[in-house]
Order: structure tokens, then C-alpha cells, then sequence
């Protein structure tokens, strides 16, 4: 937990009640065991939907779709999302909950290796969320940054590691090492790119949110 668990719990309480078919997706989620957006992600995502009001959306990493639902209810402008998904499992999963919430119209999956599809694509976007192999995310940098133009922004989910990207590479334990280090890689990367403006927050397991200059 890297905010104080009491306070993350009552601001948790000040939460008003969610679109239906959202609620219900995230429950399934949760009780299938796939790691979603955590509530104080999720209101920030909504904030930055409301104030940034995307029209192109990139999405790394589906999932079971529930972070595109939510970006796509809490737009007040109809946009287009393209979300990527390469574990097999989720991707007929994700598909049916688009089509459940009748956004499949808006929100287009396309399934496979993120490091394979990111260079096809052509298009730039408004907004892109990042939520994907962690060890990967140096590696698929370049490819979003150029499908970026300048005001765009990049938001990168649990870039904190639980609050074990400020231990030592010895205290980690060595399944996680390769994680950690990338990790680190990354941000000194996002942080250190003349192209982008950063911002490192403290938000559910840490979010990092960059535009391009």
C-alpha cells in the first residue's frame, strides 16, 4: 500500500454508484481474479476523460475490457478506441462485455502481440493507457511516441510495484528483479525524454501521465 490504507478507505467512501454494466464487469473480474484499474485509478481516469475529452484513444493491454468501458462511459465526446490484448483467454471475454454494453461499434480489440501490432498502426492519438507486460514497457515506448502528437498524453498504470520500486535490486525478491529493473528503466526514460512533459503520481499503484511537448 503506498497511500495510508485509512485515508485511501475513506476517500474510497466518498465514491457515488457506478454505471450498471461497469459494476458488474469489474465484479466478474474481481471474483475471476483479473487485475483491473483500482478505484482511485478509475476516478482519476474518469477526471482525465472528463477534462481531456479524447477523440483517439490507444489502449495497451485489455484485458477483460473494463478500463475501455470506463474510458469510453465517462468521454463526453464519442471517441474511438483501439485497445490490444495478446493473452488468448481474455480476448472473447473482453469482446463480449463490449458487445453486452453495445460498444463494439467503438471500441475495436485487436488481438496479439503488442510489440507486432504497435508498428502497423498509423494513426496518432489523443490519449494512451498503458496498462501491459511491465517489463515491457521500455520496449513499447518509441512505438507510442510515435503515434503521439504534441498535447497528446500517455498514461502508464502500475509503474509503483507495490511500493518495491524504491527498494534495492537485492531487497527484490529474484523472480521480480527483471521487473524492477525495467521499471526503473522506464521511468528514468519517461522522466528524462526531451519530448515529454511528467508527471509521477501516487495513485492506486502508481500512475505515470506524460504529454507530448
Amino acid at each position: 500500500m503506498i497511500v495510508d490504507e485509512r485515508f485511501t478507505t475513506y476517500l474510497r467512501s466518498l465514491d457515488t454508484p457506478e454505471i450498471d454494466y461497469i459494476a458488474d464487469i469489474e465484479q466478474e473480474a474481481l471474483q475471476a481474479y483479473v487485475p483491473i484499474i483500482r478505484k482511485d485509478t478509475q476516478s482519476f481516469m474518469k477526471f482525465l476523460m472528463q477534462t481531456l475529452q479524447p477523440e483517439t484513444i490507444l489502449e495497451v493491454g485489455t484485458a477483460v475490457g473494463f478500463s475501455a468501458l470506463l474510458m469510453e462511459a465517462y468521454n463526453p465526446k464519442a471517441c474511438d478506441i483501439t485497445t490490444i490484448e495478446n493473452y488468448e483467454p481474455r480476448i472473447p471475454v473482453a469482446q463480449q462485455n463490449f458487445q453486452r454494453a453495445g460498444k463494439q461499434d467503438c471500441i475495436h480489440l485487436l488481438a496479439g502481440d503488442a510489440l507486432e501490432i504497435l508498428p502497423t498502426l498509423t494513426q496518432s492519438y489523443d490519449f494512451i493507457f498503458m496498462d501491459a507486460a511491465k517489463g515491457q514497457y521500455p520496449v513499447f515506448l518509441p512505438y507510442l511516441k510515435e503515434r503521439m502528437h504534441s498535447g497528446s498524453v500517455l498514461v502508464t498504470d502500475n509503474i509503483l510495484q507495490e511500493g518495491d520500486l524504491i527498494e534495492s535490486h537485492y531487497a527484490i525478491e529474484r523472480r521480480n528483479r527483471t521487473i524492477h529493473k525495467r521499471m526503473r528503466e522506464y521511468l528514468y526514460l519517461l522522466t528524462h525524454d526531451e519530448d515529454l512533459v511528467c508527471s509521477i503520481l501516487p495513485v492506486g499503484d502508481g500512475l505515470a501521465v506524460c504529454t507530448m511537448k
